[in-house]
C-alpha cells in the first residue's frame, strides 16, 4: 500500500515535509482554500484539494485514501459555528467543517500530526518549559492553539501527535529576509528570550515520528539555543555584510498590538523528548549554524545563475 499524506493547510512546513517524502514514493495531497495556491501545490508534484466550510466533500474524499494526516491549518482567534466536545464552538477550522466524521472517514489512518506552537505555555519569565509544563497562554494566538489541541485530543482512538513549534526560520523566511528587506528591528527587552527551529529540523522530527508512532505524545520542536531576538538580528546582518539595525528599547518602540504581544512572553523551551524518544540529532542546534547554512545556500544559488 502506498503511503499517502494528507496535508491539511499545505503551508511552509508541510511543503518542506512533502519535498522529502515524495522522492521516497509517498503520495501527498495538499489542501488549500485558494486557486492560486492549488496551482502552486500541483507544480510542486503534490495533489491539490480545494475545500471550504461549505464545500467539505473534497476533503472527506481525500481522507478516505490517507494513511497519514498533517494538520497545519491555523485555529480561529474567535471560534464560531459548530459546537465542539465541550459544547462551545470549534476553534479548529477542520473540525468545524467535518467534526466527528474525521475519524470515521479515515479507514487507513496510521498517524496524525498537529502543528501547534510553544505559545501555549504562556510566559515563563525566561525559565525553561517542558511538555509537562501547564498551559497558561496569555495571547489570543496561544489561547486558540490550546483550544485546538484539546479539540483534536478529544477524538477517541485518533493516532494523534502534537508538535509545539518554536519560531520557524528557513529558506525565504526568517531574520535574514527581514534584514535584506530593511524591515528588521532590534527590539531590546531585558530578560527576553525566544526559542527557534530550522524548517529542516521540523521535517526530520516529523519523519522520525511517522517512523515511530506514539499516539498521544506531545513534542516540543525547537533548537538548543534560546536567545534574545536582538542578538539574532545582529548576527543575521553581520552574516550578510549589512549594517546592524540600531537597538530600540521595548518600552519606547512604536509597535502594533500584535508585534508587541510577541514580547509579552519569554521562555526557554526544552527539546529533550524529541532527542530521547525519536533519536533526532538536530542539523542546526543553534541559530548561528542555521543562518550560516542559509547564507551559504543562497550564495551557491547565485553562483549557479
Amino acid at each position: 500500500m502506498v503511503n499517502t499524506l494528507l496535508s491539511i493547510g499545505h503551508g511552509y512546513c508541510a511543503r518542506a515535509l512533502a519535498e522529502v517524502l515524495m522522492p521516497k514514493g509517498w503520495r501527498v495531497i495538499g489542501t488549500t482554500r485558494s486557486i492560486k495556491s492549488a496551482d502552486e501545490i500541483a507544480i510542486s508534484g503534490a495533489e491539490p484539494v480545494l475545500w471550504s466550510d461549505t464545500a467539505t466533500a473534497p476533503l472527506l474524499a481525500a481522507l478516505k485514501s490517507a494513511t497519514h494526516v498533517l494538520i497545519s491549518a491555523s485555529p480561529d482567534l474567535q471560534p464560531s459555528g459548530a459546537a465542539g466536545p465541550n459544547g462551545q464552538p470549534y476553534s479548529d477550522p477542520v473540525l468545524r467543517s467535518i467534526g466527528a466524521r474525521f475519524l470515521a472517514d479515515t479507514p487507513k489512518l496510521k498517524w496524525v500530526g498537529y502543528l501547534s506552537t510553544t505559545g501555549v505555555y504562556g510566559d515563563a519569565k525566561g525559565a525553561w518549559v517542558t511538555e509537562n509544563t501547564p498551559l497558561t497562554p496569555t495571547t489570543a494566538r496561544g489561547k486558540s492553539r490550546k483550544l485546538a489541541e484539546a479539540e483534536w485530543a478529544a477524538i477517541a482512538n485518533l493516532p494523534l501527535h502534537i508538535f509545539r513549534l518554536a519560531g520557524i526560520y528557513g529558506p525565504g523566511r526568517g531574520p535574514l529576509e527581514k534584514v535584506l528587506a530593511g524591515t528588521a528591528r532590534r527590539i531590546v527587552k531585558a530578560g527576553q528570550v525566544f526559542s527557534r527551529i530550522h524548517v529542516e529540523d521540523i521535517t526530520q522530527v516529523l519523519e522520525a515520528s511517522i517512523a515511530m508512532p506514539a499516539p498521544g505524545t506531545v513534542y516540543n520542536v525547537c533548537d538548543d539555543d534560546p536567545a534574545p531576538p536582538e542578538l539574532v538580528i545582529a548576527h543575521a546582518a553581520r552574516l550578510l555584510g549589512l549594517p546592524v539595525p540600531k537597538a530600540e528599547f521595548f518600552k519606547d518602540a512604536e509597535m502594533t498590538a500584535m508585534s508587541r504581544s510577541f514580547y509579552s512572553e519569554s521562555k526557554r523551551v526544552c527539546n529533550l523528548r524529541l532527542k530521547e524518544d525519536l533519536g533526532v540529532k538536530l542539523r542546526y542546534p543553534e541559530y548561528r549554524e542555521g543562518l550560516a547554512a542559509l547564507v551559504r545556500s543562497s550564495q551557491a544559488v547565485l553562483r549557479r545563475r
